[in-house]
């Protein structure tokens, strides 16, 4: 009698053994394309030194632009926020998982970005793919930075909406889209970084937000890399003067903590609240995450000087190297290939700075690079020899 789940020689059913194979086939190509990836255990501590590989380096890898990830201070209000709430959630938020450290993190996070009201979710990941959907389906136009992250581009895939890029930071380009689409569309969302992620550059959103006004759109603003660095902390809308109609950010990265947010009108967040998949049909973020966060924000509101140092930081970086002025606190050296970037990354390993190579497809082909971040919490010294091994190695 045949088995239904015929086993091979090796006893693996061939089903099994039929994805091994392919996903090893895969694999394999990533290796000859210097495209594999391997997680790499490492453990962080002050002024941005970790551990990893049995070495201690300082990193200008990571995202902590303000250094609250292991600031005591925020360390203390996550614990003090398990003590009294639990560890986890235990529901989603609509339904027992609304813990009282929400409301509070919400309203003060609103008022600090100038907005009637916030609504948290587990990442920025998922306020992207939970909030854009909300406001664009079929029948309906999104129009995207062509070097937008990749959240914002699944957001769009799930909306179902036509979806059109327009090249990067081409107000232009963007404007010619409008007049040729707009009009057979019956709602248009513009999406764009505030910083890009992977050039540090700023988006240019007077003109994005007039063109909105003018052909009936809204703008979406996706700000993770500058809440905290620019604009007083307020991030990049702030600091060029202007207010979109959906701010999306993050709580992971000058927050120091975990999760994702969008602000607004109190009537958006309220219908995010009712039909933002990625928020109902998760559990909420456990209350020592965000009390981490309100601590953290308490502390980027009270001290604006911390603020301005990943900037000066990336300035004065620059200013050795005789790079160009920095637009955030990410500073990319793109050297090409793959294997070039990754070699690279071994050389400053060994001069004792973790700078991990960027590979596609996060970046376009032949774009690899080292993209170094700048936190507060870095030491002028730091900057100074890694501007110097930088420059020994021949990297600019």
């Amino acid at each position: 009698m045949t088995d239904k789940k015929a086993q091979s020689s090796s006893g693996v059913s061939d089903v099994l053994a039929s994805i091994t194979a392919s996903a090893q086939t895969r694999l394999d190509q990533l290796d000859t394309q210097d495209l594999r990836r391997h997680l790499k255990t490492t453990a962080r501590m002050p002024e941005q030194t970790v551990l990893r590989d049995g070495r201690s380096m300082v990193s200008f890898s990571d995202n902590d632009y303000l250094g609250l990830g292991v600031d005591q201070r925020v360390i203390k209000a996550a614990c003090e926020a398990a003590h009294l709430y639990g560890a986890g959630a235990g529901a989603s938020r609509l339904v027992t998982g609304d813990h009282p450290l929400y409301a509070e993190f919400e309203a003060r996070l609103a008022a600090f970005k100038g907005e009637e009201a916030a609504l948290v979710f587990g990442s920025g990941y998922m306020a992207n793919i939970g909030t854009i959907p909300v406001f664009a389906a079929k029948g309906d136009l999104i129009l995207i930075d062509r070097l937008a992250h990749a959240c914002l581009y699944a957001g769009a895939q799930l909306s179902g909406a036509r979806m059109l890029r327009f090249q990067h930071n081409n107000p232009d380009d963007l404007a010619r889209l409008l007049a040729r689409y707009r009009s057979s569309h019956r709602h248009a969302l513009i999406m764009t970084d505030g910083v890009f992620s992977m050039d540090g550059d700023q988006a240019c959103l007077k003109p994005l937000k007039m063109l909105a006004d003018e052909h009936d759109a809204w703008l979406l603003v996706d700000d993770a890399h500058g809440l905290g660095v620019l604009g007083d902390g307020r991030g990049t809308a702030h600091a060029q003067k202007l207010r979109p109609d959906l701010s999306v950010g993050t709580l992971s990265k000058a927050l120091g903590s975990y999760g994702g947010y969008v602000a607004g009108d109190s009537s958006v967040i309220d219908l995010l609240k009712n039909r933002a998949r990625s928020l109902i049909y998760t559990t909420a973020l456990p209350p020592m995450v965000i009390g981490a966060a309100l601590k953290a924000l308490e502390i980027m509101e009270s001290e604006p000087a911390l603020c301005a140092r990943p900037l000066e930081l990336a300035s004065q970086f620059c200013a050795c190297l005789n790079l160009p002025e920095p637009a955030s606190a990410i500073v990319p050296l793109v050297v090409g290939t793959e294997q070039a970037a990754l070699e690279a990354q071994a050389r400053l390993e060994d001069a004792g700075f973790l700078v991990v190579a960027i590979r596609p497809p996060t970046v376009p082909k032949g774009t690899a690079r080292l993209r170094l971040s700048f936190s507060a919490a870095h030491r002028d010294e730091d900057v100074t020899r890694l501007a110097d091994a930088v420059r020994q190695l021949g990297l600019v």
